[in-house]
């Protein structure tokens, strides 16, 4: 199939695109050329659209928007990279549903962000509208190849990422992985989080290269831990990645209750050790092993060689005795019957030499027998048996044997669900990484620093700190700084400038704001940076005042407002549940009508599908209820009035 040509305006006769990029270089040799990323992200961003994207005539939903064509070295095909600028102040979301998740946190979560004023969406979309416009609700949509968040002070969100499991015929997820990867490092981007929810045939991906390669997939582009579910610590994740890849599969075998998966596992750790010739002892091994046999390639099939002599014959076993000698709960008539059955069906589907596959003869077969066990049982024992005068033969098809080491795989996967319960879920737990960006040791002699704003008097910084902390109960929540960028030759009056205009120009709180100093360089205004002891890389503190405006600002926190209405809020939001959590980690919560504390739904013993009662008691409140029934039942009986 011809890659497809892109046409970013249908309605024009003729679209010139100025650029087209190496998908597999780009940006780093476009920003060689260009010369942007050696600022603060929200500099560079701008020089990347104006370089390198195309305006698009329609925006998205009235957003500028630019385009930028990618060529992949590899397949010719052409995909659209839209840059999509969303301004915060109109925006019908403000406050980021990424950052606002754990707003408490200053470790992982970014509720106490200052709102950054612009907000920057890369998506590629699907392969079938990369010859069409970015559709409006683009930015609300989860279909896309890639869509990645970036907040104006340079902290992100990767939100999708869709590679060929997502439908494309073009792109695999590490590609564009690659791409995002040189994106954020080419713009200087400072962090990025991820939610690893990416699964394979319902297997949860990171519980299978965790156990496997002691990482998620995502470890693979530097990403780490940023914070777990259910109170799980990266400790406990540790420990529990640790226990199951170093488990003994004969082990976690034998723990396992008598059941078809468990048959099933003894029969691929047999297989697989015979195959390979390794003992592959620990879940660890054979995991690696079922997974390197997934991703190999398959040979082209050999013709057959020439007979040198007569062929040795396959042994024939009659199906009656195979059946008496079979463990199963079927009898021996039901066991021939089914057996029957399967061969009138192979006798018609396959006629004329051509092969029925399991599947295929599993379908035929149950047209006439409802017990789908029974018919995998004798399918699994039919091979080199004779069945009323016929032989049936088995023999692997080499298209579909990706498709079985994948049911092995799930085999080893449901064994440790279902063997280790509590440590794999523990993994399962941990879906939430982050990836850090330091400021760097660049080429040019440029100085950068993080500066942070500092009130004017100590006393009021100390009060914001001390209420932030009771709050959180943790530690003070300091927003981060804001990365500064001056020349070597910079005096110390530059560099209050430019940490004025950083802030004015990236945080809507701050767009009145008036620097009056910078503590952390010692100097006069004239006087060179160098001098003023401050290194390359130090955090500064930038004195000043932002107006009553910005204190009446509903935009200051990405997680709200830190004052007498958060504090009554964040009373009322008490999280205390049996799993140790004692916030909010965006799992399904509910409220105890009795204390007001907040629970995980699945530890208050509620399945994620079922809907969350009308009247919840946790179980505190619930036995103290119920002990208080029992005293009143109890006094009722004996006539004695209980005083409440």
């Amino acid at each position: 199939m011809a890659p497809p040509r892109v046409v970013a305006d249908p309605t024009a006769r003729k679209r010139v695109r100025s650029k087209i990029y190496g998908l597999r270089t780009f940006p780093e040799a476009a920003a060689a050329a260009g010369g942007f990323g050696g600022g603060a992200f929200r500099d560079n961003v701008r020089e990347f659209v104006r370089e390198c994207g195309d305006v698009e005539e329609g925006a998205t939903a009235g957003m500028p928007t630019w385009c930028t064509l990618l060529v992949d070295e590899r397949s010719g095909a052409v995909a659209p990279l839209y840059t999509v600028e969303e301004c915060v102040r109109f925006s019908p979301r403000p406050l980021c549903d990424y950052c606002r998740c754990m707003k408490l946190w200053e470790a992982a979560g970014w509720g106490h962000h200052w709102v950054s004023k612009r907000r920057y969406h890369l998506i590629i979309p699907t392969d079938e509208e990369w010859d069409r416009p970015l559709s409006g609700d683009a930015l609300l949509r989860n279909d896309h190849l890639l869509h990645g968040l970036i907040h104006g002070n340079g902290f992100g969100h990767l939100v999708t990422i869709n590679g060929r499991t997502g439908g494309s015929k073009f792109l695999s997820g590490c590609d564009l992985m690659d791409l995002w990867d040189r994106i954020c490092t080419a713009l200087r981007v400072r962090e990025v989080s991820v939610e690893d929810t990416s699964q394979k045939r319902s297997l949860a991906l990171r519980l299978l290269l965790g156990v496997a390669y002691g990482a998620p997939w995502f470890a693979r582009w530097g990403y780490r831990f940023a914070w777990g579910s259910f109170g799980v610590t990266e400790d406990h994740y540790r420990r529990a990645i640790h226990l199951l890849s170093s488990l003994p599969v004969d082990a976690l075998v034998a723990d396992l209750r008598p059941s078809p998966r468990a048959g099933h596992l003894r029969r691929v750790a047999a297989a697989y050790r015979r195959l390979s010739g390794e003992p592959l002892l620990a879940v660890r091994d054979l995991l690696r092993h079922l997974l390197d046999m997934k991703r190999r390639r398959l040979p082209p099939p050999l013709p057959p060689p020439p007979p040198r002599g007569p062929r040795k014959r396959r042994r024939v076993r009659d199906f009656e005795e195979v059946a008496a000698a079979l463990e199963s709960r079927w009898p021996v008539r039901r066991l021939r019957f089914a057996a029957e059955v399967i061969v009138g069906a192979l006798a018609e589907g396959g006629g004329a030499g051509r092969r029925m596959t399991r599947q295929e003869v599993r379908d035929a077969a149950r047209l006439t027998i409802g017990d789908t066990g029974l018919i995998d049982f004798v399918l699994k024992s039919l091979g080199d048996c004779a069945v009323g005068g016929r032989v049936v033969r088995r023999a692997p098809h080499p298209l579909t044997r990706p498709g079985e080491v994948e049911r092995d795989v799930g085999a080893v996967y449901w064994g440790l669900v279902e063997g280790r319960r509590e440590a794999a879920q523990a993994v399962l737990d941990c879906k939430h990484w982050a990836k850090r960006w330091g400021l760097g040791d660049e080429a040019d002699d440029r100085l950068r620093f993080l500066v942070r704003w500092k009130p004017p008097g100590r006393k009021a910084w100390e009060a914001e700190a001390e209420a932030e902390a009771a709050l959180s109960r943790r530690r003070p929540l300091i927003p981060p700084g804001e990365v500064v960028v001056v020349e070597a030759h910079a005096a110390v009056g530059e560099l209050v400038a430019e940490a004025e205009r950083a802030m004015r120009d990236t945080y809507c709180a701050f767009e009145r704001f008036v620097a009056e100093g910078v503590d952390g360089v010692a100097g006069e205004e004239w006087e060179p940076v160098m001098n003023g002891g401050a290194e390359s890389g130090a955090e500064l503190w930038v004195r000043g005042e932002f107006g009553a405006e910005a204190l009446a600002c509903e935009l200051r926190r990405q997680g709200g407002e830190v004052g007498a209405e958060a504090e009554a809020e964040a009373e009322a939001w008490a999280v205390a549940c049996a799993c140790g959590a004692s916030d909010d980690d965006g799992e399904r919560m509910v409220a105890c009508d009795a204390c007001d504390v907040w629970h995980h739904t699945r530890c208050a013993g509620i399945a994620d599908g079922d809907p969350v009662p009308p009247v919840f008691f946790c179980a505190r409140c619930g036995g103290g209820l119920a002990a208080e029934a029992a005293v009143a039942a109890a006094a009722a009986a004996a006539g004695v009035a209980l005083r409440v």
